[in-house]
């Protein structure tokens, strides 16, 4: 009779504490709940959209500007979006042969802002003068320092809309386009270059 008794009592104790272990061990293996994920940001654009890159155009040309949404179109459509661009004035004339002139700042969004200037010779079928102000969409620029080097290409008017005027340069794959407008006459294609320092100089070569 104790025996079945102390059997009864052991029997009890033990239905008490299995529970209690059970519910201690399974509290411990429930790891805290993650937080909420949040989505990656995406990451900050290098170019400049075209609407910006008009923007910027109409304050600098001022009224002559009108035009300049068609002809930052035509670029868009032959090099896509710019990551740089230079607003600044020249100065050129040539008889056969001539020489530009110029300076400016080249503005970039994630790689800070330079002072540059350029100059080059040309020559071609090219009579006349001209004083321009100069803005150059800048394509595949690595870094500021590498706008200091020479750009060739067809140094002409080859895209018109109004009073202003669309050329190409090209210099170990960065490729420049001057959008112009200025007082004075040019004629003419001529083949040239340009070369960009970080400080003004008379040689083009």
């Amino acid at each position: 009779m104790t025996l079945s008794l102390r059997a009864a009592t052991i029997a009890v104790a033990m239905a008490i504490i299995a529970p209690a272990s059970v519910m201690a061990q399974t509290t411990g293996s429930i790891p805290p709940p993650a937080p909420p994920s949040q989505p990656p940001s995406p990451p900050p654009t290098k170019q400049y959209s075209s609407n910006e890159i008009i923007d910027a155009g109409h304050r600098f040309f001022g009224s002559v500007s009108r035009d300049l949404a068609k002809i930052v179109e035509k670029a868009v459509s032959q090099w896509g979006l710019p990551n740089g661009y230079i607003l600044g004035e020249e100065a050129s004339g040539a008889f056969i042969g001539g020489l530009r002139y110029g300076d400016g700042t080249l503005y970039t969004r994630n790689a800070g802002d330079a002072r540059v200037f350029w100059e080059g010779p040309s020559f071609g079928f090219d009579f006349g003068a001209d004083g321009a102000r100069t803005m150059m969409l800048v394509y595949s620029l690595p870094q500021t320092g590498a706008i200091f080097q020479r750009f060739g290409g067809i140094n002409g008017s080859v895209y018109l809309v109004g009073g202003l005027g669309m050329t190409a340069l090209t210099g170990n794959d960065i490729v420049l386009v001057p959008i112009r407008s200025g007082i004075g006459l040019r004629l003419g294609a001529n083949l040239g270059w340009l070369k960009f320092t970080d400080s003004p100089t008379w040689s083009p070569f």
